[in-house]
């Protein structure tokens, strides 16, 4: 394996280690982040609370772990619907030019200018009750801009390369001249995104958690800032394994995107 691509995992490692760590526990273990101590509300970290409990009693450890494991699987899915979508579209845009290149990037201007987070807020705040659904549907309506701005100008540059040339004259149509020949040519420099992307979208995810627009069961990163905000004073291991989880996830997904970038580009 070249030294590339050997750092380009070390950056991945992480992220990597982070999921199949969430996943493992919450499919294997016993412990529920829903379940109910009162008489451990806010107790230190022991033997049976590794990292100790929060409101009403719950389990830091399991609270923390399964909300990692959720995350990270919406991240995974809306960033791969954004990275589908959009490279298709910006793909197509750009191989065409001229007003669909025009209109591609105005949109993208038009989604990325308004914050997603105050779109979410306005969309779930119509919902009785909010679930992962709502939130990923609403990240999935910007995700996609990203992805279709880079894909666009990347296009636009692969449609002047002499392959694309020569299969237009031979009679290949749009779709097969995107299909096989534009959009493979431009998913590395897309693929990039992927790892912000998916770190945004957690963050987004706790965002909307700690302000109480997350999930109904109360499993999120953001839950589990909010009981730390609110025991700072008396309990705070809570809010540090909060502060220290939500860095960890988005780290080592920002960490995988730049490992990607550096085997992709071969920066040094």
């Amino acid at each position: 394996m070249s030294t590339r691509a050997l750092r380009s995992a070390g950056y991945a490692a992480p992220a990597f280690v982070v999921a199949l760590g969430s996943a493992s526990f919450a499919l294997l273990s016993t412990r529920s982040p829903t379940r109910l101590s009162l008489d451990h509300a806010w107790a230190a970290p022991t033997a049976g609370y590794p990292l100790g409990s929060g409101d009403a009693g719950v389990d830091i450890l399991a609270l923390a772990v399964h909300a990692t494991a959720r995350a990270l699987g919406m991240a995974a899915v809306v960033a791969s619907f954004g990275f589908v979508v959009g490279t298709l579209l910006g793909a197509t845009a750009g191989l065409r030019g001229g007003a669909a290149q025009r209109w591609l990037l105005r949109a993208c201007d038009l989604t990325q200018s308004f914050p997603t987070f105050l779109l979410a807020l306005a969309v779930l705040s119509a919902v009785s009750v909010p679930s992962r659904w709502h939130i990923g549907a609403v990240f999935c309506l910007t995700v996609w801009a990203p992805f279709a701005r880079i894909s666009a100008v990347q296009a636009r540059v692969i449609a002047q390369a002499e392959f694309v040339q020569a299969a237009r004259a031979l009679g290949a149509t749009r779709a097969t001249v995107v299909g096989r020949h534009v959009v493979p040519n431009l998913l590395g420099p897309v693929a990039i995104q992927l790892g912000t992307a998916a770190a945004g979208i957690v963050l987004g995810e706790a965002a909307l958690g700690f302000v109480g627009l997350g999930p109904p069961d109360g499993v999120s990163l953001g839950a589990l800032l909010e009981q730390g905000t609110l025991s700072m004073l008396r309990a705070p291991h809570v809010l540090a394994v909060g502060a220290v989880t939500v860095a960890t996830v988005s780290g080592s997904l920002q960490l995988a995107s730049e490992g990607l970038r550096y085997f992709v580009s071969g920066a040094r």
